[in-house]
């Protein structure tokens, strides 16, 4: 592949890349930057401070080498956020930034059997389910998730939780999380499906009253526009950075990395249908407009066209 970029990059007007710390995108930026092609690299995370802790010293040797260059030589940084574009570490680079959020197509029905999500797990028609369908992994603060829902299961709040999502790279730790809901109360109303795709997938955003993603860091939080395209309002906490869209749209409730603060917004979020649906009518107009394909390629193009000036 580097091979054909060193040979074709002429034919090329931009060049977008996406990721750091990966050899291919790293390499193909500094045949880029040889040949003279502009382009604009995508961070996906990697750039935030609790993603770089990971590997440290390497990341540095790393950066020294190749990202710092790259970053130098880019014609922007592409972040998906104004948060992550905020906190992200540059190595002392000076490369404009460019926000432009990540597109998402809305989900739709393959096949000609309509599943019925309240039926197939068992879930009455008037408790309402609470949806975490994203990878289960530390990060996304299943720690706080967890206590949370068992806090509001005490006290009577009424609701089934779905939990969709896996880890391959960390089996054990999915496991844990299973083993945890099977040995607690919560079991007697949680369903635990594994990864899910296609049209069960759909289904079950269709079916969800809530979308829960409760993450210590999160740059954009794809899971989340997908919920909203879907028409579902969401609980994020403030470290999934397109929290201020949320708030500002009224899409869902927005609460802080703390059991306290995740109770305490769910049990509102929880506490009527109306405001439901209300959120979730709005979170599907904001989807549509800002995280759309069509308006993230509008916004790409003129981006491209004014670097490229």
């Amino acid at each position: 592949m580097l091979r054909w970029l060193a040979s074709n990059a002429h034919h090329y007007d931009i060049a977008h890349i996406h990721a750091l710390f990966s050899p291919l995108s790293s390499t193909a930026a500094t045949v880029a930057r040889w040949r003279g092609l502009p382009y604009l690299l995508r961070p996906l995370g990697t750039l935030d401070p609790a993603d770089l802790r990971k590997k440290y010293r390497l990341k540095q040797l790393y950066a020294a080498v190749l990202e710092r260059p790259n970053l130098a030589g880019a014609a922007a940084i592409h972040f998906t956020s104004p948060q992550e574009a905020v906190i992200s570490e540059r190595f002392n680079t000076q490369t404009p930034d460019l926000v432009l959020p990540l597109g998402v197509t809305p989900l739709t029905h393959t096949g000609t059997e309509t599943i019925q999500v309240r039926d197939q797990y068992g879930i009455p028609a008037e408790v309402p389910i609470v949806l975490f369908m994203s990878r289960v992994d530390p990060k996304k603060g299943l720690d706080l998730l967890l206590p949370a829902l068992e806090t509001l299961q005490k006290q009577g709040l009424p609701f089934h939780f779905l939990l969709c999502g896996a880890n391959p790279q960390d089996r054990d730790y999915e496991q844990s999380i299973a083993q945890r809901i099977a040995d607690s109360p919560l079991q007697a109303q949680t369903t635990v499906t594994g990864y899910v795709a296609g049209d069960l997938k759909t289904a079950i955003l269709e079916a969800a009253s809530l979308f829960v993603l409760p993450s210590y860091y999160e740059n954009f939080g794809i899971a989340v526009a997908e919920a909203m395209l879907a028409g579902v309002p969401v609980v994020i906490s403030d470290q999934v950075y397109i929290w201020p869209d949320i708030q500002q749209s009224q899409s869902g409730w927005v609460c802080q990395c703390t059991e306290a603060s995740v109770t305490e917004t769910l049990r509102e979020a929880l506490a009527t249908a109306t405001e439901q649906r209300q959120r979730g009518d709005h979170a599907i107009a904001f989807a549509k407009a800002n995280y759309s394909w069509p308006a993230i390629a509008r916004q790409a193009i003129a981006a491209y066209e004014q670097l490229l000036a």
